[in-house]
């Protein structure tokens, strides 16, 4: 058993809103932070070990047997699909395919486990020594204080300077595979935790599931950076579909280790490992809360202990657990049930034929084929929903692909995404706004039929009524008056009938610009093309 240390015991840790804020914190310390992911092999149909299925949500202990339960005499047999997931999965993420590997028993005792010990992979891994390369930018690349006056294309460290931030090289320890526990029920304790629960109740369907833990370098230097992190390997896994990878269901999980050390010095601080951020904003929030609670324990000469902390989202605060297990804890050996690993180089090169096209490869092609920013191809493919829909538009648009590429990749990315994130019931395969739909809506705008923000509403109509988009707009009556002559005739109206206003704009004013824009909308009901209507008056006010 691990040995609680001395420390004080605090009764009461001071309240969020007094501490420093994270970039203030961060200007003094440097935080190092790794991470351990672990993901269910959920797109199997069976255990690791056993027979059993793989099924989320079944009643209790309904998909058990002597195996995942651990009784005496059962023996466990490997599962061959779960291995090649795994090498997969190393495969997509840069790593080294080790031949030679074997399992071990990681021993404790906990009711999860019947059998009172995990089957887990030891010093050497089935996947060693890879890694991922990230792209930070906008507000995300502030949170890094320590890049000012890096030019584009210069290095320091891990990073290399972008025009828009970052490229942060992140090295991959390890990914090995185990087998997952089983499930606790807490009852009548506090949200389901086992603080001031009456009982527990044990559900062993998910034990033995297979399952891989991915382990970064102590490279990451930014809650920022941790979250983009998992979110580009949650995008990995999916497309090479080893995992639903869904964090809602726990068959994605993420534990984080985070120390401070000064900046300008190069030693390690002790670390702290949190538990329980089941999404990109928990993992952010809880890493940014433990970075500045110990910079406010070591700045006022406190100690900070290797231990296990849970995040509380609600409270939006790290709790302790228990002191940190060490690796003699466990009381590691080899599992003797099960002989080694030896792969073959004709089995690791078949495995490597079945990889898809990776979300690096597909940006880097949307790049090349369709003329996007690198920006816009990344964020594209953040999610696959997004993707597959971009390139079924971009297959209908046929020979106007080159010229509403850009248009419909900025629909995809802002307003689909930010439908997406408003209601989690809105399903992109099955809404009304088709790719077809959509390329329709683009070159509307693009043809300046309707500006881009009749466009806005035309889109929400398009879902809500599942009507076309020429639809809409010939019912509203919205489409642009683009005609020089017609729109002309109303500029000169206008700009006759303000004269005060004209003879502010030529002193100066050019601000007075909206104000005519304005009044001639108001004219034309809405329906003037404002691109023509700003040209003409440019023209004629600067005459």
């Amino acid at each position: 058993m691990a040995q609680l240390p001395s420390r004080p015991i605090l009764l009461l840790e001071r309240p969020v809103n007094s501490m420093k804020k994270l970039e203030e914190v961060l200007q003094d310390w440097e935080a190092v932070i790794g991470l351990e992911i672990h993901a269910e092999l959920t797109t199997l149909n069976t255990k690791m070990f056993c027979g059993c299925k793989l099924e989320f949500g079944a009643d209790p202990n309904t998909h058990t047997c002597p195996i995942c339960l651990g009784l005496p005499g059962a023996l466990p047999v490997p599962n061959k699909a779960a291995i090649e997931s795994i090498v997969l999965a190393g495969l997509a993420t840069n790593c080294d395919i080790e031949k030679h590997s074997m399992f071990y028993r990681k021993n404790y005792m906990y009711p999860d486990m019947a059998k009172n010990f995990q089957t887990t992979q030891g010093p050497v891994a089935f996947c060693m020594r890879g890694h991922l390369d990230l792209e930070v930018d906008g507000a995300g690349a502030k949170e890094r204080i320590d890049l000012d006056g890096l030019k584009p294309g210069e290095s320091q460290g891990n990073v290399t300077a972008t025009e828009d931030g970052y490229v942060a090289h992140v090295g991959i320890t390890r990914i090995h595979m185990e087998e997952d526990a089983g499930k606790m029920v807490h009852i009548g304790g506090d949200e389901g935790r086992i603080a001031g629960a009456t009982h527990s109740l044990v559900d062993y369907n998910r034990a033995g599931t297979p399952l891989i833990e991915l382990v970064t370098e102590p490279d990451l230097r930014t809650p920022e950076e941790a979250r983009l992190f998992m979110q580009k390997l949650r995008q990995i896994y999916l497309a090479i579909g080893i995992s639903d990878c869904s964090m809602e269901e726990g068959s994605m999980r993420c534990d984080g280790n985070v120390s401070l050390r000064r900046r300008g010095s190069t030693g390690l601080g002790v670390k702290t490992e949190l538990k329980n951020m089941n999404s990109f904003k928990n993992l952010h929030d809880g890493l940014a809360y433990e970075i500045c609670r110990q910079a406010q324990v070591l700045e006022e000469g406190g100690q900070i202990y290797q231990e296990t902390r849970h995040w509380d989202p609600s409270a939006k605060r790290t709790i302790v657990m228990r002191v940190k297990e060490t690796a003699d804890d466990y009381r590691l050996f080899p599992e003797a049930d099960l002989a080694p690993y030896d792969l073959t180089d004709e089995w690791i090169d078949g495995v490597r034929a079945k990889l898809p096209e990776l979300p690096d490869q597909k940006a880097a092609r949307y790049q090349k084929c369709f003329g996007l920013s690198a920006y816009d191809a990344r964020h594209l493919v953040e999610h696959r929903a997004t993707s597959n829909f971009f390139e079924k538009g971009m297959e209908l648009a046929g020979d106007k692909a080159s010229k509403l590429a850009k248009p419909l990749a900025n629909l995809a990315i802002n307003d689909i995404t930010a439908r997406m994130n408003a209601d989690e019931s809105f399903n992109l395969a099955e809404c009304p706004l088709t790719p077809a739909r959509a390329i329709e809506l683009v070159e509307l705008i693009a043809t300046d039929a309707i500006s881009s923000k009749q466009g806005k509403e035309v889109f929400a109509a398009v879902i809500d009524e599942d009507k076309d988009p020429s639809a809409i707009v010939d019912e509203r009556g919205m489409k642009q008056v683009s005609d020089t002559s017609a729109i002309e005739a109303v500029v000169d109206a206008v700009i006759a009938a303000n004269p005060d206003e004209v003879a502010r704009y030529k002193e100066g004013n050019t601000k007075l610009i909206g104000f005519f824009v304005g009044q001639c909308m108001k004219e034309m009901r809405g329906q003037g093309n404002p691109k023509v209507i700003n040209q003409l008056l440019a023209k004629k006010l600067n005459a």
